[in-house]
């Protein structure tokens, strides 16, 4: 099934999801290096910068996601892609929240926790956006026969 959000073929959409959950597991790796004690203040301010970073890349990936999602026919499909779709959208609020808090509460533990439930979701996400791809050809063209 191929995708309309596409450049030569190539479906735009998880070309640019690499980018956002690369910070948030980066800005994680960076909380536990600061709140651990091995590092010193600047891995809080990489950690927010990250967090920024994925937020900003997840919506320019929303983009092209959604395009996606509104030419899906399959109601199976269309629910697992509703499914994807939520909880990207819930981890993008529990990365902006964690964003947001981190700038009058530098050092609470509230923003790394809510960062942590934000990777969870991105891994669940992640998983379904891999059912769509690899079970269901979302965004594959077949080969002409």
């Amino acid at each position: 099934m191929s995708t309309p959000a596409s450049v030569k073929g190539h479906p735009i959409h998880p070309m640019l999801v690499a980018l956002p959950i690369g910070l948030w597991v980066f800005s994680i790796v960076c909380d536990i290096v600061f709140h651990a004690g091995w590092g010193g203040p600047t891995w809080k301010v990489v950690a927010w910068y990250t967090i920024a970073g994925g937020v900003v890349g997840a919506l320019l990936s929303a983009v092209p996601g959604f395009i996606d999602f509104l030419s899906i026919r399959d109601r199976r499909v269309g629910r697992i892609a509703l499914v994807h779709m939520v909880l990207n959208l819930i981890a993008v609020a529990l990365f902006a929240v964690s964003f947001g808090l981190r700038i009058p509460h530098p050092l609470d533990a509230l923003p790394v926790v809510l960062s942590a439930l934000g990777i969870v979701a991105i891994l669940i996400s992640g998983w379904l956006g891999g059912e769509l791809v690899y079970v269901h050809q979302m965004g594959v063209n077949k080969p002409p026969r």
